[in-house]
């Protein structure tokens, strides 16, 4: 028996590290053909186009690009994820309209851009969302404000696209990844911090892009025993 997502092609945006690298890696361990979109290049031989999410009608055109390139698309996983921790004063307001342009419009986008391949393949897409798109912490008012919009919005589009095109929506713990290295220091977990290996994550990924047509996962939580922001 062939390993869940053989022979797919899965295009992965923020490929190269994180979450998204983690996804890369199983989908071409499975057997599958991983495309990735972002700023950086992803592991050695993996299709990608360089693109700034936050120039959506660039995420647009990089990913029929690579659609057409691949000859087709069976699944779309949306991990590129960008945040700046901060009261909403202090937080320079390009860059919290860039947060929720990468995390939510770029998802938006990706994924209207992707829409006729996988219709044509009856594929899967994964919306990557976050423990933080359900609970509202301090600090956070634009990864919050883009988390909560991705989960309204895979909801809505579960429902839009129900007998087409499979729908995930994917709520991630945090997980041991360079997500935090950059933060103010008060803003990174504590050495005593319980978090997620994000080949985990990418496992429950996996897991929902192998579901065949007609079964859909609608919904993933995965994260630490431990974790703080879930429930």
């Amino acid at each position: 028996m062939s390993a869940p997502g053989a022979g797919r092609t899965v295009l992965v945006t923020g490929g190269a590290s994180g979450l998204g690298a983690a996804v890369v890696t199983a989908v071409a361990r499975a057997g599958g053909r991983p495309l990735v979109l972002d700023r950086r290049p992803p592991a050695d031989g993996v299709p990608w186009v360089e693109c700034d999410l936050a120039d959506t009608r660039a995420a647009e055109r990089a990913t029929r690009e690579l659609a057409e390139r691949a000859g087709g698309l069976d699944g779309v996983v949306t991990a590129a994820g960008v945040d700046v921790p901060g009261r909403l004063a202090d937080i320079p307001a390009e860059t919290w309209e860039r947060i929720v342009t990468v995390d939510l419009l770029a998802t938006a986008a990706v994924i209207r851009a992707a829409l006729p391949f996988l219709a044509a393949s009856r594929g899967t897409v994964v919306t990557v969302a976050s423990t933080l798109g359900v609970k509202a912490v301090s600090d956070a008012t634009a990864y919050c404000a883009a988390k909560f919009g991705v989960v309204g919005f895979t909801r809505a589009l579960a429902a839009e696209l129900a007998g087409t095109v499979g729908v995930t929506l994917l709520v991630p713990g945090g997980m041991r990844t360079a997500f935090f290295d950059e933060r103010d220091p008060r803003y990174r977990p504590g050495p005593d911090a319980v978090l997620n290996d994000p080949a985990d994550t990418a496992a429950a990924v996996m897991f929902a892009l192998s579901q065949p047509a007609g079964c859909a996962v609608r919904e993933l939580v995965v994260c630490a025993e431990q974790e703080t922001s879930y429930p």
